[in-house]
């Protein structure tokens, strides 16, 4: 009984945000309100394009639609509380909010990791394996490959979710962060996150780096196979199907390494800058990076928008 006493004791969260001096709330609440304005309208692009252009029916397009869907979940996750506190002197959450805010941090961000790899393995196909491509992709296995992504993310955020729950908050609720998440909460529990540590460290280690290592060996058989591609032409069309893919990746899991594939004793304000550009910057710039190199995609947008306007 003791033990529930003390859980409920912490009802909501502080979040501190990225800044507490009054002078920059106003200017931050400006920055972050168009990149979430861009965020949506760059992704929702992408989604009708892809959807009303024949010509983009295909399995790397179908994942790419199903990326934009969850950047914009993703972001809308975090963003619109941000803004709020950016504008409210009590920056607080709930402490189901928090939890929710969290169980979706997790699992749109694995999701977006999965279908990562997911892309991966299709440009593989498509590269090295070009006379099957329609066979080993085909519309069946694309949908099983997304409710696959999306299934692991689920489970992996719940599991995660369900430990949190276990701890104790006795005294100390302010967060230093603008999201809920993992790390700062951790710190803050009175009760021992040795079980949480290290199913951090074991489990979500290998969520984390198993698409990554997927995504690895995916390039290095295309980079082998397109190395062996005798005409310059042949070999430049072949990169810059995967020159956009491999610029996402790099931003993605380049900051979500740094934040979260270190000690929860080493975790400083410093990390809030990774986190922003896997949660808002990444989401961000996909409908750029995959739009501006890509004249499908071009195209795409450019018949949606005529139409748009007639």
């Amino acid at each position: 009984m003791e033990r529930v006493n003390q859980t409920s004791s912490v009802s909501e969260f502080i979040l501190l945000g990225l800044s507490s001096r009054p002078e920059d709330q106003k200017p931050l609440f400006v920055l972050f309100l168009t990149m979430y304005l861009v965020t949506i309208t760059g992704n929702l692009l992408i989604i009708l394009a892809i959807r009303s252009d024949p010509q983009l029916q295909t399995p790397m397009y179908f994942f790419l639609s199903f990326l934009s869907f969850t950047d914009i979940c993703f972001t809308t996750n975090i963003v619109p509380k941000m803004l709020v506190n950016f504008l409210s002197e009590k920056k607080t959450i709930s402490y189901a909010g928090c939890l929710t805010q969290m169980y979706f941090l997790y699992a749109l961000g694995n999701s977006d990791s999965c279908l990562l790899a997911v892309m991966a393995f299709d440009r593989y196909v498509a590269i090295c394996n070009p006379f099957h491509y329609i066979t080993t992709m085909s519309h069946h296995r694309c949908v099983l490959l997304v409710a696959f992504s999306c299934s692991l993310a689920q489970l992996h955020s719940l599991l995660h979710i369900l430990l949190l729950n276990l701890l104790t908050f006795c005294d100390s609720n302010v967060i230093h962060h603008f999201l809920c998440d993992l790390s700062p909460l951790m710190k803050l529990s009175c009760s021992s996150t040795f079980v949480n540590e290290i199913v951090i460290m074991t489990e979500g280690s290998v969520v984390l780096v198993t698409p990554f290592l997927c995504i690895t060996f995916s390039y290095i058989r295309i980079l082998i196979t397109v190395l062996k591609i005798p005409s310059a032409a042949g070999k430049r069309k072949a990169f810059s199907t995967c020159g956009s893919h491999l610029t996402v990746v790099t931003l993605f899991y380049g900051s979500i390494f740094y934040v979260y594939l270190q000690p929860l004793s080493t975790y400083t304000v410093k990390d809030h800058m990774a986190t922003i550009v896997y949660t808002v910057l990444t989401s961000m710039l996909n409908p750029f990076i995959y739009s501006l190199r890509n004249k499908d995609m071009k195209r795409g947008l450019g018949m949606l928008i005529s139409r748009r306007k007639s």
